[in-house]
């Protein structure tokens, strides 16, 4: 059941996201510039709620609230369908956010509850190349739309991919509802507040998930300026790691399935991740066909950083969480991850275009020193764990 809620969400996300910029910048006609606005403003908003709905989900059930945050956010899709100018798709926008965010953390939280610990990076990994899956078939019928351009076809693939969504809500029905665990009598209501070593755990989450940036931004920016590979490569190496994820992401996960393994994977995913970056960079200068090469190289070794920070995040986010408390530290854990998505542009924006070359190398840097400081950090973690006698006696 969590395969198949992840397959129908995904593939309504893959459609949403393929063609809700082109929808509202030539259907709506909302200028560009707004556009991006707008969904910046989004997006900060949707990291806002991250932890207030994950400690709701702490509360209520993660199930209960992933059912009702999942249909919130087919319902809430559909409002784009209803978007006149740029107010409208502000707000819109920042209540599909909202969804979105409150969505993904209860959600974390449901497989905290009904995944046994030994088997929860296994299932997220599992439920990863399902998503991939799903978000390609999102794609290609986001493609139908955009080929006809229309705004009524619009329309009708956002209000699909909401119904898609709402699928998923209702599939949520038919998992067993995990028991809850008691909040200790000590426990702070905001535990991950105050939490200092899960947050510098955030932290590196936060850095290490510009690897998507890395790919989705920085590559095909760099292949049409700086290389003389043609611009349809892109294309072929964005299918080659979709596969290489669908294929690899359960395999790769296997040794990650506690602290110290996710640990030894977000080390090991900073490595891969920095040999991309100098790889990539080389590929500069050279002929269209040693460019492809380079660059080919340079994605499968993305790949492998990928799958390893993916299987090393689940670890750390997972095992460093109290149980009674698993939704507040799946929506911190959350939150790092939409700032780092959210500073990826600016940052690639800056090294790579700016820079080139000699940005690939720092950006090669930090991927590099953020993976080294990967194990020490979950040490210190794992020693101060709030619900240690030491951070939150128990009541007498």
């Amino acid at each position: 059941m969590l395969a198949l809620t992840t397959l129908t969400s995904s593939i309504g996300h893959g459609t949403v996201v393929t063609i809700s910029v082109l929808y509202f910048t030539r259907a709506v006609e909302i200028p560009a510039a707004e556009v991006g606005l707008g969904l910046t403003i989004a997006a900060v908003v949707g990291m806002a709620v991250s932890v207030p709905a994950g400690s709701l989900a702490d509360a209520l059930g993660a199930r209960k609230a992933s059912i009702a945050f999942v249909l919130l956010q087919g319902l809430t899709l559909w409002g784009y369908a209803l978007v006149g100018g740029f107010t409208g798709m502000l707000m819109a926008a920042s209540l599909v956010a909202v969804a979105e965010s409150a969505s993904n953390a209860s959600r974390g939280a449901l497989i905290a509850g009904a995944i046994p610990a030994k088997e929860r990076v296994r299932t997220r990994a599992y439920l990863r190349s399902v998503t991939n899956v799903g978000f390609s078939i999102g794609t290609v019928l986001g493609g139908l739309a955009l080929s006809h351009d229309s705004s009524a076809v619009y329309a009708a693939e956002l209000l699909g991919g909401g119904c898609m969504f709402i699928v998923s809500g209702f599939a949520y029905f038919w998992l067993a509802d995990p028991a809850r665990v008691p909040k200790p009598p000590s426990a702070s209501r905001w535990l991950v507040l105050r939490d200092r070593p899960f947050a510098v755990v955030g932290l590196i989450n936060a850095v290490l998930i510009m690897n998507a940036g890395i790919l989705n931004i920085a590559l095909p920016i760099w292949i049409v300026e700086e290389t003389n590979a043609p611009a349809s490569a892109f294309a072929a190496l964005l299918l080659v790691n979709t596969v290489l994820v669908v294929i690899f992401q359960v395999p790769m996960s296997k040794g990650a399935e506690d602290v110290r393994g996710g640990a030894r994977a977000l080390l090991r995913s900073g490595l891969w991740l920095a040999s991309c970056c100098v790889v990539i960079a080389l590929a500069a200068g050279r002929s269209p066909w040693v460019a492809v090469a380079f660059l080919a190289v340079g994605v499968v070794l993305h790949t492998m950083g990928e799958l390893l920070y993916s299987a090393g995040t689940w670890a750390l986010s997972y095992e460093l969480a109290p149980d009674h408390a698993q939704g507040q530290y799946q929506g911190m854990f959350g939150l790092t991850s939409q700032l780092g998505i959210a500073i990826t542009p600016a940052i690639t924006a800056v090294l790579i275009i700016r820079y080139g070359w000699v940005g690939w190398t720092v950006l090669a840097a930090v991927m590099a020193t953020a993976g080294l400081a990967a194990p020490a950090v979950a040490r210190w973690a794992e020693r101060s764990r709030p619900d240690t006698p030491a951070l939150a006696p128990a009541a007498t």
